[in-house]
């Protein structure tokens, strides 16, 4: 069947972290190491804060304040610290242009585990109009690999899962919409995963 709907993953995939030099930097100051301040901010399982902000249970700024308490600092430091941990992080604006470029022959949608503070972040950033769509899961309350999420993109872009392509760097997240019939693309590097797009359009 006909591709018409293109989706992808933001964190890993559009935004990537390039430079581990300030995240490192920050877990030292802490007495961590990279893997530890990753721990701080990203884990914590299912019921962490990082997994109850990412499916709209608290806020963003109500999980960096738990990881302030976690580092033993003044909630007052949430925003320093945050923007040195994402401060490596840059978008890949080859993958942004490219998804411009497709929007008006294909419907382009963004679905993406993250955060209420997301959407306002990509409109300071000027790439929201790389999308028709974007799909947040702590907007939409369910993140993937779980099927509603996936369901949900569908229904906004008016689509089949066999009409739709799904790039994402995690496998989990490819297995599940492969079993929902969408096209899905393991993403390695940006012209690994743009060659495969291409060539399913193609």
């Amino acid at each position: 069947m006909t591709i018409k709907a293109i989706y992808f993953d933001l964190g890993g995939v559009i935004l990537r972290t390039e430079d581990k030099t300030p995240r490192s930097e920050l877990g030292r100051e802490f007495g961590l190491d990279y893997t530890g301040i990753e721990h701080v901010v990203f884990g914590g399982g299912p019921f962490g804060t990082a997994a109850r902000a990412s499916v709209g249970a608290i806020t963003e700024q109500a999980h960096w304040q738990a990881v302030t308490r976690r580092l033993g600092v003044s909630s007052n430091e949430a925003g320093r610290i945050s923007d040195q941990f994402f401060s490596g992080d840059k978008i890949d604006w080859q993958i942004v242009d490219f998804l411009r470029g497709l929007r008006g022959q294909y419907k382009i949608g963004l679905i993406s585990n993250a955060w209420d503070g997301l959407r306002p972040w990509i409109l300071r950033e000027k790439f929201d109009d790389a999308f028709d769509q974007m799909i947040i899961s702590a907007e939409v309350r369910m993140a993937k690999p779980l099927p509603g999420i996936y369901h949900h993109a569908l229904a906004a872009l008016d689509a089949k899962a066999n009409q739709s392509i799904f790039v994402d760097d995690f496998i989990e997240n490819i297995h599940a919409c492969n079993a929902l019939g969408m096209h899905g693309i393991h993403f390695k590097n940006t012209e690994q995963a743009l060659g495969e797009v291409k060539a399913l359009l193609n």
